[in-house]
């Protein structure tokens, strides 16, 4: 476990979460130089998150060939039990309180199709985004270990080039002819191929550790996101990304004996999910009972998304994802043991 990636996982979640903020209290029209950067560079948490994803899935499975059908229902138990209740969560939401809400729609179709990573329009009109708006990403993500199981059929040296391969085919080719939907047609999905990379080079020993060189990346990363425009995701956000988690692995030793960082790091998918339930009900407060935005964010949001993803960390993602691998991978004819 890299805690250094745990660690920037947490912060793209969280950089996420102030984006989302600026948009559903103040529609991005920010207030002063904070509200700027989360209001038009927040949403790079979502390409951090991409490459963290392509060095975690990468390193995860290196040593542990297994069938594809294998690896996808790992996945597969890993993301959508939350992913589908927080969706449910927020179908409900949006049917009972939709006067209320800032943005978004609910139907049927879409419903069913979010729940099942397939993208649509959704029907407020303003994209191919699902009914837990966040979910877009999911159906990157779904995409990616989709075309990742390909590599257990190839030896271990080609599977960096078969996933760079087989990407490049569908987003400049397929789409194009007509055979996917444009969604894939993004270059954000090379992103995962960045983080391949870094896995290879981690795994080779070609990172050293350190801490000017690293700290400078970091800082060179991170300068380039706050001067560009995302004009070309992966070229303007997508390297200068790979670069701050380069840094952050050669800062590994700094890191590696964290357990709040760790901590930190493993909730942070239920952050991201909870996160616009949480913001709209503080919206929902700022319009009911005319406090600020700021108070509501800071004294309610915030300690609300840190505990409610607590909660589901342990109970929908650890807890259910362990009976579930248990009950799934059981041969048959053997008796399921208890969890403690």
């Amino acid at each position: 476990m890299l805690i250094s990636i745990q660690a920037l996982r947490a912060l793209a979640a969280w950089t996420v979460v102030c984006h989302h903020f600026m948009q559903i209290f103040f529609d991005f029209h920010p207030q002063g130089p904070i509200g700027e950067f989360f209001s038009t560079r927040g949403q790079v948490g979502v390409d951090l998150f991409f490459v963290i994803s392509g060095l975690v899935i990468y390193l995860s499975t290196h040593d542990k060939p297994q069938p594809p059908r294998r690896f996808l229902l790992n996945r597969a138990l890993r993301i959508v039990p939350a992913y589908w209740f927080y969706t449910a969560l927020m179908g409900l939401l949006l049917i009972s309180a939709g006067a209320y809400m800032p943005h978004g729609e609910v139907s049927w179709p879409t419903f069913l199709l979010s729940l099942l990573f397939i993208p649509a329009e959704n029907p407020g009109g303003y994209g191919l985004y699902p009914t837990l708006n966040v979910g877009w990403t999911l159906n990157y993500e779904m995409f990616f270990y989709l075309v990742f199981s390909l590599v257990f059929l190839v030896p271990r040296r080609f599977r960096p080039l078969l996933v760079a391969g087989v990407l490049f085919v569908i987003v400049e080719g397929v789409t194009h002819w007509g055979g996917l939907s444009r969604f894939y047609a993004n270059n954000i999905v090379y992103e995962f191929v960045l983080g391949i990379g870094l896995g290879v080079a981690w795994r080779r020993g070609w990172v050293r550790s350190g801490r000017y060189w690293p700290l400078a990346l970091i800082v060179l990363g991170a300068v380039t996101i706050y001067r560009l425009e995302p004009n070309n995701r992966l070229l303007d956000w997508g390297l200068p990304c790979a670069l701050i988690v380069l840094g952050c692995l050669a800062l590994e030793p700094w890191f590696q004996h964290s357990r709040w960082l760790k901590a930190l790091g493993d909730r942070s998918y239920s952050v991201y999910l909870v996160h616009l339930l949480v913001l709209y009900a503080g919206y929902f407060m700022t319009q009911q009972w005319g406090v600020g935005p700021y108070w509501v964010f800071f004294g309610f949001c915030v300690p609300a998304i840190a505990c409610v993803s607590w909660l589901s960390y342990e109970l929908l993602e650890k807890r259910l994802y362990q009976r579930m691998k248990a009950w799934a991978l059981r041969k048959p004819g053997q008796v399921a043991v208890p969890l403690a």
